[in-house]
């Protein structure tokens, strides 16, 4: 029997989408950073990785594999941990002595479109929250008595893809334009590099110290 998801349940899963992209985390962070150091296009490109890494997840939580990573303690522990390790090395390539901010633009390198599309996917695939929340979130909107369990899985799945790569192109076009802005304020150069380095550093903890669930 073809799924069928009430509108207003579905309205529901893309409001809380919503508030999920909105709220900074190591994707918004690394697409923000990646925009302003390169432009809106590289930021888009690294977007794309982002967005295939969402597929990923989506499909195995859909399928039930994503499930048996958390049914072994260790395999999840790995990968919160090199999420972790990651978030940490941003932050101390933003506050390291001669490190550069990112939107410091001239004296960075340019990374090409293959790299970009590779560090969003890794962006995004070493966040355990992500598959955490799909597993968690998705089986409160579907309904068994409405059809397929796996088709509906893969509609609310899209609807988040959807939310999260349109939010944040947007946000990715309109980070470009910071650049100039600080490009003349070195004073404010110098906040946003140990700004940025805390935050990640604080993410990095936070999801260091998490248990298994």
């Amino acid at each position: 029997m073809t799924a069928a998801i009430d509108p207003a349940r579905l309205a529901a899963f893309a409001l809380i989408a919503l508030g999920m992209v909105l709220t900074p985390g190591p994707n918004m962070i690394y697409l923000i950073s990646r925009s302003i150091c390169q432009g809106p296009m590289a930021g888009l490109v690294s977007l794309a990785g982002v967005a295939v890494g969402f597929m990923i997840y989506m499909v195995c939580a859909a399928f039930g594999i994503t499930a048996l990573v958390f049914a072994v303690p260790y395999a999840y522990d790995a990968l919160r941990l090199a999420g972790a390790a990651y978030l940490l090395y941003l932050a101390w390539q933003a506050i390291r002595p001669g490190g550069r901010s990112p939107f410091q633009v001239r004296d960075l390198p340019r990374d090409g479109p293959r790299k970009l599309f590779l560090m969003g996917l890794a962006t995004n695939l070493l966040n355990p929250k992500i598959a955490m929340l799909y597993l968690s979130l998705l089986p409160q909107f579907i309904d068994p008595h409405n059809g397929s369990v796996l088709e509906q899985s893969l509609v609310l799945g899209t609807a988040q893809i959807t939310v999260s790569v349109t939010v944040n192109a947007l946000i990715a076009i309109a980070a470009g334009s910071i650049a100039g802005f600080l490009g003349r304020r070195p004073f404010w150069l110098a906040v946003q590099r140990w700004l940025m380095g805390t935050v990640l550093a604080g993410l990095a903890v936070r999801m260091a110290a998490e248990g298994s669930r």
